[in-house]
């Protein structure tokens, strides 16, 4: 190229070579970081680490069951006689329970006294008797049940009484009447009611078994595996 008749200098025109090295060049980078081949400080954008799957559903459970720390796992192992529950006496409210009759002997046992219509059950505790639960009952109206020491010899979720005096739920047995078997119950139901309230527990009203209160049933039914001893007083 002339201009006014001498030879122009071509010049090079680094900005742009310049730029168009950079912009290579942080290409190549990218593409080398991308690969593995160029290491690369990630810990600006570096996401705070995760905890395990186990450690989330911990969590988890500590929030529905009150934020509290979760509890470690256990392992029980139920003993041969579990307790029935608290020692509770359910038919005198803050009032203090008579103790056991004396002359009922001693160890793991149910205790029945036909005078006071109550039921104790007799748990051990340190090699000593400890009542677990004691509560009023209705027992039979007639002398059908003779004092002594009995055992444990029938259990059913379900019962039906003679003479259509209803059914009943956690019957326990333990002696044998005249027409059928002689146990503990809860309060039996006949044509869709209660044959009696809680409230009337404390005097005979059955044909020959000991009524309970719901609750106490459960307790005894849970206490009185086959063979347990019952003492009648």
């Amino acid at each position: 190229m002339q201009r006014d008749g001498a030879l122009a200098t071509t010049r090079p025109r680094y900005p742009r070579i310049v730029a168009a090295g950079s912009s290579v060049l942080v290409t190549l980078v990218a593409v080398l970081g991308a690969s593995g081949l160029l290491p690369v400080d990630g810990s600006p954008a570096e996401a705070a680490p995760r905890p395990p799957a186990a450690a989330l559903t911990s969590q988890q459970s500590s929030r529905q069951t009150g934020g509290g720390p979760a509890a470690a796992p256990t392992t029980s192992t139920a003993p041969t006689n579990p307790p029935a529950v608290d020692t509770v006496d359910t038919s005198r409210d803050g009032r203090e329970p008579p103790a056991v009759p004396a002359h009922s002997g001693r160890g793991r046992r149910i205790v029945f006294d036909r005078a006071a219509q109550r039921v104790w059950l007799v748990g051990q505790h340190g090699g000593h008797d400890e009542v677990r639960r004691t509560y009023l009952v209705s027992g039979s109206l007639s002398d059908n049940l003779q004092a002594g020491s009995y055992r444990v010899d029938s259990r059913s979720m379900d019962a039906i009484g003679i003479d259509d005096s209803g059914t009943m739920h956690y019957f326990v047995g333990f002696a044998h009447g005249r027409y059928a078997a002689i146990g503990f119950h809860d309060i039996p139901v006949a044509h869709g009611a209660p044959v009696q309230s809680r409230a009337q527990l404390g005097t005979p009203r059955s044909h020959g078994c000991v009524r309970q209160a719901r609750p106490d049933a459960k307790a005894l039914w849970r206490f009185a595996p086959l063979g347990t001893r019952v003492v009648v007083v």
